[in-house]
Parts: structure tokens; C-alpha cells; sequence
């Protein structure tokens, strides 16, 4: 009963922000005023707002951006020990900054360290937290050029990505985060610059209790979907998701933004019904997944689990199995990785479902701009597979899909695929990187098949039992970040500047209508055949294999 309190909760909740969120976002992004921050930022970074940049431009604003930061984040890692608030921790080893500085740029937030154990609290605020931010504005800014492509017409501009960085930043995250860091503070979460305390615990033992500034780095880990805890047991820890009701908070954070932007893109398309459909889409894989996973994870195997009457193992006593299984889909919907639950733990086909939800590219809302972005990109095949089916050129919102448009897309299609069928190929020939698994067999395969699917598709979460903090693997799995973080954006963009260019064509009665029930089921089609069945064979190795077992 609590766990469908806690699910119709959270719905009334995003709904409830759909509306206003969405149009605030678009106001944003299409407002030609600038505020004085604004434009005191801009000075000082040397940008005209006013001119707006070709697809080609605007890439090379991006990668730069990410690159400069990559080399920031990597360099006050190395030079922590020397730092204020280091907490008398050593300088990070070459490899672990190198993976962290990767994985924090590319809104992945993997982490093959232990936080509390590793960075002190400054790289934590000025490095980590910093990167929540802007890896998250720079996911929605890309959003927005793909959008602008299906609004503008017969020009060769996209927008400004300086101007569209700094307004997500200052406008939508910086405030949403404080608010809410007040809320997580209030609940319980920690927030100072303590050390380590000394504390006797019940039996009279000593144990080391860690202080730090974690409210405010969990609520934009969870708004921008990135995931990065500051504990090692990320949203699991009490000091991180103190009680039942952060727990939900968390949950709304890292899907309220991803819900919002469908309402973003009605409103900037000039067609609201355009929105709905797409959010229906994302909201009917969303139920799905969280209800499937609770059936599963209530349907445990194993002797001590059916008396229990489900599977507790890997779970927080506070939260219990409906929770935690709500916190999984959300996470690996999105590509926010956050976890308050051991999907290692879960079901066979309860941890199945999490990989898989990941592999449908994080559309379902998914993460903050690129969930969007990817169910755009899906919604063209879609169109386009409609328009075969009745010998017609396709059209989506006015504009022709043509071969150069679907080049763009099916390569963004390919793309995450081949990264993580690749990487699981390779770590899986090495012996000595299947020495790494915990376990054997399939659940053994599954580990390794998680880590990369979680890496190429930028959420960071992690199955367990995978020894990744080696040199090998973070080296893999940091280039599987920059892969499938940034490829997948090139084929955005020059797709957001073909249809830019595009003279728009009058909807004629041959037109598919994209507002309506046929396309959702259309589309919700499309990602399970095109996207879902690319991985089979794999899941087959794995989850499967196991469940049936």
C-alpha cells in the first residue's frame, strides 16, 4: 500500500510541474532579454549573445567547453593533497582522475572509487558539484538546438551555446538546487565541512563517522541526472536519502526536468499536442518498468526470500522492496545512475530490466536534455518508417526527412550499440579482465555487460561485483564516456542544422499525424523493435539466461 501511495504521489507531483516547468524552460531558451549576470558572464568569457552559431560552431563550442573542463577536473584531482579541505587525502592516482574527470564531464557520474575515502570536500564542491551543473545545462542546450531545427526555417543557425550554458545554469538548475537543498537538509542530509568524527557505537566500539557539504551535491546530482554520490553507498546512505520521504524527493528530482522538456518542445514547435504524445511515450515505458521490476523483485527466487515473502538482499530496511524498485527504473530510465538499492542484487530478471532500460538509450524520460534529444531522434525513424509503409516521403512537424536526415539519425541509432557490445566483447576475451567478476556464468557476463551499457550510455550506476578500479578498465569505460556522450551529440547537431535549413512543407491530408494514440503506439513500437532488440542476443547471455536458469 505504501509503495503505491509513494507511485501516485510522484505522478500528481510531475504533473503538477509539467505545465509550468516546461514553459518556463522554453521562455529560457527563446527569450531575447539577457539579465545582468548574464551578461557580466558573457564579458568575461568574451561571447556576443546576440550571434547566434552555425550546427559546425556550436560542436566546436561544445567539445572545447568539455575538453577545458575534462583538463580541470583531471588536474585538481592530482593536486588535491595540496589543497584546502583535502581532509589529509592523498592526490588521486592518474588512472581514477582521468576515468572521474571523464565520467563527471559526460553527466555519467561513474565512479570506481569510494568518495568518502578518496576526495576531499573542496574537489568535491568546486570540481564534482561544479560539473553536475554544466554537464547537465550543456545535455538540455544540445536539446535545444534539435528543437530549433524543427522551428526555424531556411537558415543555417541553431542558437548560441554560451548564451543557451549559462542560461540553463543560472535560470533553471542553480535555483531549483537551492530550494531543494534546503528541503534535503531539513529532512536530515548533511551539510558542513566536517571531517572524520569519532563516535562509540551501541556496542561500545569506535567507528568513524564522515561529515561534508552533501546536500548540496545530492540534490543536483539527482535534478541533473547525473549520480554521483558523495558516499560510497550513494542514496543508500542515511546522510545522503535520510528517510522515506527524501527518498520520493530524489526520485521526483532526477525525473522532473526529463518529464518537463516534452512541454519544452511542444511550446517551441507551436504545437503543445506534440508534447503529450511524447510524454506519454516516456511515461508509459516508465510504468512498465517500474512494475514489472516490483513484480519481480516481490517474486524473489531462493528459499529465504519466498518466506520473506520478497527479496530484501542489497535493500535499505527504510525504503523496502517497492521503493527501491521505484529508485531503480527512474535511475536507469534516466541517466542519472543514482542508486539506493544493489541492482547485483536484485532478480535475475529485476536486474535484467535495469540493463535493459539503460539500453533503450535513456528515453524513458531520460536524462536532462539527451533523453529528450534521443526520443526525438527516435520519433524521426519512426516517422520514417511510416512513411515506407505507405510509399510517401516522410514529414515530421514540416519537415522532409530525407536520406541526408536519416544518415544522422540511424548513425545516432548505431552508435551506443556498438560501444557497448564491443567493450563487452573485448573485457570479456581478456581473461584477465574476466578475473575481475565476482561471479561466474551468466551473472558474471551481466556484471561486465552493465558496466559498459551504463558507461556508453552515460548513466553510471553500477551492477556490483566488478572489480573496475583498475588501469584497463577505467581506461575502457572512460573512453566508452567520451564515445557515447559525444558521438551521439555530433549526429544531433548536424541533424538539427539540416532541418534548420529546410523550407517547411503544408501538412496535406496524406500527413501522418504525430499527436495522436497511432503514433504513440507507433513510436513505443519503433523503440522496442529498433533499439530493444539490438541487445537480445546479449541479454540472452546474461539476465535471461540466468532467470531461466
Amino acid at each position: 500500500m505504501t509503495g503505491w501511495i509513494q507511485a501516485i504521489a510522484l505522478v500528481g507531483a510531475l504533473a503538477l510541474c509539467y505545465r509550468p516547468l516546461g514553459d518556463h524552460i522554453a521562455h529560457l531558451l527563446t527569450s531575447a532579454r539577457h539579465l545582468r549576470a548574464e551578461r557580466v558572464l558573457y564579458k568575461v568569457i568574451g561571447v556576443d549573445p546576440e550571434a547566434d552559431q552555425r550546427w559546425p560552431v556550436y560542436l566546436r563550442s561544445v567539445l572545447a567547453f568539455s575538453a577545458v573542463s575534462v583538463l580541470f577536473l583531471y588536474g585538481f584531482q592530482r593536486v588535491q593533497n595540496h589543497l584546502l579541505l583535502n581532509l589529509g587525502m592523498d592526490a588521486v592516482p592518474s588512472h581514477t582522475a582521468w576515468n572521474t574527470a571523464i565520467s563527471f564531464v559526460t553527466n555519467t557520474n561513474w565512479q570506481s572509487y569510494s568518495g568518502e575515502s578518496t576526495m576531499g570536500h573542496l574537489v568535491q564542491m568546486a570540481g564534482l558539484a561544479v560539473q553536475n551543473f554544466v554537464s547537465a545545462a550543456v545535455g538540455i542546450a544540445v536539446m535545444a538546438t534539435l528543437i530549433r531545427g524543427f522551428a526555424r526555417n531556411r537558415t543555417d543557425r541553431v542558437g548560441n551555446f554560451w548564451v543557451d550554458l549559462v542560461r540553463i545554469s543560472l535560470r533553471l538548475l542553480l535555483p531549483l538546487a537551492i530550494v531543494f537543498a534546503l528541503v534535503l537538509v531539513a529532512n536530515g542530509a548533511v551539510q558542513n565541512f566536517h571531517g572524520f568524527h569519532e563516535v562509540a557505537t551501541l556496542a561500545g566500539d569506535p567507528q568513524s563517522v564522515p561529515g561534508g557539504p552533501v546536500a548540496s551535491q545530492e540534490v543536483i546530482k539527482e535534478l541533473g541526472t547525473n549520480g554521483g554520490g558523495f558516499f560510497n553507498a550513494n542514496s543508500a546512505h542515511p546522510f545522503e536519502n535520510p528517510n522515506g520521504f527524501s527518498n520520493v524527493l530524489e526520485i521526483f528530482l532526477l525525473l522532473v526536468i526529463p518529464f518537463a522538456l516534452p512541454r519544452t518542445f511542444g511550446k517551441m514547435v507551436g504545437d503543445n499536442r506534440q508534447g503529450y504524445a511524447i510524454v506519454a511515450v516516456m511515461g508509459l515505458f516508465w510504468v512498465a518498468s517500474a512494475a514489472l521490476i516490483t513484480f519481480f523483485e516481490f517474486q524473489h527466487s531462493g528459499v529465504a526470500s519466498q518466506a520473506a515473502g520478497a527479496g530484501m538482499e542489497g535493500k535499505e530496511q527504510r525504503f523496502g522492496i517497492a521503493a527501491s524498485s521505484l529508485f531503480a527504473a527512474s535511475t536507469t530510465l534516466t541517466s542519472t545512475g543514482a542508486v539506493n538499492s544493489f541492482h547485483d542484487s536484485y532478480s535475475p530478471f529485476g536486474g535484467g530490466l535495469t540493463v535493459f532500460n539503460m539500453m533503450l538509450g535513456e528515453i524513458a524520460p531520460g536524462g536532462t536534455g539527451s533523453g529528450m534529444y534521443g526520443m526525438l531522434i527516435l520519433a524521426v525513424v519512426a516517422v520514417f518508417v511510416a512513411g515506407l509503409m505507405v510509399g510517401r516521403t516522410p514529414e515530421y512537424l514540416g519537415k522532409k526527412l530525407g536520406g541526408r536526415e536519416m544518415k544522422f539519425a540511424s548513425l545516432y541509432i548505431l552508435t551506443t550499440p556498438t560501444i557497448v557490445l564491443v567493450g563487452t566483447g573485448v573485457a570479456m576475451a581478456l581473461p584477465g579482465e574476466r578475473a575481475g567478476m565476482l561471479n561466474t556464468g551468466a551473472h558474471g557476463f551481466s556484471e561486465v555487460l552493465y558496466a559498459f551499457t551504463s558507461a556508453s550510455n552515460n548513466n553510471g550506476s553500477a551492477f556490483g561485483g566488478l572489480t573496475v578500479n583498475t588501469e584497463w578498465y577505467n581506461t575502457a569505460l572512460g573512453l566508452a564516456m567520451v564515445f557515447g556522450r559525444f558521438l551521439p551529440m555530433v549526429f544531433v547537431l548536424a541533424l538539427a542544422g539540416a532541418l534548420a535549413r529546410q523550407q517547411p512543407v503544408p501538412a496535406t491530408p496524406g500527413t501522418l499525424p504525430t499527436h495522436k494514440p497511432l503514433f504513440v503506439g507507433l513510436l513505443s513500437g519503433v523503440i522496442l523493435i529498433v533499439v530493444g532488440l539490438t541487445y537480445f542476443p546479449a541479454l540472452a547471455l546474461g539476465p535471461i539466461a540466468e532467470g531461466l536458469h
